[in-house]
């Protein structure tokens, strides 16, 4: 077996034997000794005279054993399996679900968002009427913030476990195959309802149950008979309260679900302050985008270029984060008197805009006036400053906004240019809507930007504030091995909402190795 590395025209569509006959020249044997190919990876090169489609194949030739192919584990009837509580029903949350299925443990879901279609109604009036609902927004609800947000699948590390088990089974579910050898896969904000629907549906013929607005607002520590249980509370607009007990519970609230860290903290259980990433939303045309990364070449049957950017300042990282090309800017806050901004993108990615958070690493260091918050502090922080930008416009949804060069050089926009962010934006000095030490890193890195991609630096770009969810900004600790909570035995703190994962991907390979342990 090797790998190899074969090109043809981005246009193309190369056929199985055109792949097979320049996997041959490579390997130096003849076509018809070619016993098996796999294309393990898909990806533009944008560098040459041409675009090209760079293809790494895996190659056996006769005489060498062929690997067995991926499969996924079965999903077992678990109606009479041990029930098992999941808290929140985003990657984490789901992908544990189907785990468990596959090993005959009944999964409890308990969302405190509604189903994945209903949440549309709930987005579209956050941004066409600026009604938050706390429980249903672009963050809960089924599908968890990554349904919303584009569905980037970009994390390609093994360290965690292995990403077929999650690729796979979205495909299974109803996402496009090319997501399995796609360098950059993403599935798309329109396609993602509909297989985490299926994926609902499938938790839920195997015998396991999903439980919509129920918002959990208890966690307490039960004996039955000789054994200590976990007891949920939970709150609905329907009932006051209902009550779920099981051995063990999996903790996947994902990163803005502030009221569970408050729950942690007035019961005294450990948590940990945890550094996270804030910014603002830096929204081009697309049509710039794709000028700069594909050279001036770029063609309708080419993608929507992307881009990701680093650099350092005041020894700190500033980096784009969540690019969303061909996409737009949605309000992403999750209670009243807040702004908050995401981006998110369509299947086609076809929008005239791209944005990308641009972001600056917070560390708890960094904060010595919140040490009086404990644990809480970056989270006191980071909630302290999407109000201030809500209050500074009169209290609405609409984002504080300046054109690049403007904000660089700290010279307030006379007009802005046209943006994706439907509340809207007004003309605003950043540098004092945010923390002085976020400003200065920024204004110092959008110029270091431009060497990398030239162009990226200018006029026609407008950055709105303000990109404040990117990560957790509270850990709960849990034990490496066992991974349950340092001190709460079988309850597992999982995905983004516990400070384990960053992204769908690696919130759904954490969600697999709780329910794995479990």
């Amino acid at each position: 077996m090797k790998e190899v590395e074969v090109s043809f025209e981005a246009r193309e569509s190369p056929s199985r034997e055109q792949i097979i006959n320049k996997c041959a020249i490579q390997c130096g044997v003849q076509e018809k000794n070619i016993s098996y190919f796999e294309v393990m990876r898909k990806s533009l090169d944008a560098r040459g005279s041409g675009i090209l489609a760079k293809y790494r194949v895996r190659v056996a030739v006769k005489g060498e054993q062929i690997p067995e192919p991926f499969k996924i584990i079965p999903y077992l009837d678990c109606a009479k399996g041990e029930d098992v509580i999941i808290i929140g029903a985003g990657p984490a949350g789901l992908f544990a679900a189907l785990t468990l299925l596959q090993r005959g443990k009944r999964p409890v879901i308990l969302e405190r968002g509604k189903d994945v279609h209903s949440r549309k109604f709930d987005t579209a009036k956050l941004s066409r009427e600026q009604i938050v609902n706390p429980n249903s927004n672009y963050c809960f609800g089924e599908g968890g913030a990554g349904t919303f947000s584009d569905g980037k699948l970009y994390t390609r590390s093994t360290k965690k476990g292995d990403i077929r088990d999650v690729l796979y089974q979205f495909v299974k579910f109803g996402a496009d195959p090319s997501i399995i050898i796609d360098a950059h896969p993403h599935i798309g904000s329109d396609k993602l309802p509909s297989i985490i629907e299926a994926m609902r549906n499938c938790i839920i013929e195997h015998g396991g149950e999903v439980h919509f607005n129920s918002r959990v607002f208890d966690l307490q520590q039960i004996k039955v008979g000789n054994n200590i249980k976990w007891r949920v509370v939970c709150h609905s607009d329907i009932v006051s309260t209902s009550e779920y007990v099981a051995a063990s519970v999996i903790l996947a609230t994902g990163h803005s679900a502030r009221d569970i860290y408050q729950l942690f903290y007035d019961k005294k259980w450990d948590l940990q302050a945890k550094g996270f990433a804030l910014g603002v939303r830096a929204e081009h045309p697309q049509s710039l985008i794709n000028n700069i990364q594909y050279h001036k070449k770029w063609q309708p049957y080419l993608p929507a270029a992307e881009y990701y950017l680093v650099t350092q300042a005041e020894n700190r990282g500033v980096f784009s984060f969540c690019m969303c090309p061909g996409g737009i800017l949605v309000p992403s806050a999750t209670e009243p008197g807040e702004v908050v901004l995401n981006g998110m993108s369509n299947s086609t990615r076809s929008s005239k805009w791209a944005n990308a958070g641009i972001v600056t690493s917070v560390e708890p260091e960094d904060l010595p006036d919140y040490e009086k918050y404990g644990a809480l502090k970056v989270l006191k922080f980071q909630q302290d400053v999407e109000r201030k930008i809500y209050s500074m416009n009169g209290g609405n949804l609409r984002a504080p906004a300046q054109r690049m060069d403007d904000f660089v050089r700290g010279k307030l926009s006379v007009t802005l240019p046209p943006t994706s962010y439907i509340p809207g934006a007004y003309s605003a000095m950043l540098n004092e809507v945010l923390p002085g030490f976020v400003a200065r890193r920024l204004q110092k890195a959008f110029p270091e930007f431009d060497k990398k991609m030239r162009g990226y630096y200018t006029s026609q770009s407008l950055l709105l504030a303000v990109e404040s969810r990117t990560s957790s900004p509270v850990r709960i600790p849990r034990d490496p091995e066992s991974l349950q909570h340092i001190t709460l035995k079988n309850l597992y703190p999982c995905g983004e909402g516990a400070g384990y994962s960053g992204g769908i991907v690696s919130s759904a390979i954490d969600g697999i190795n709780v329910a794995k342990k479990i």
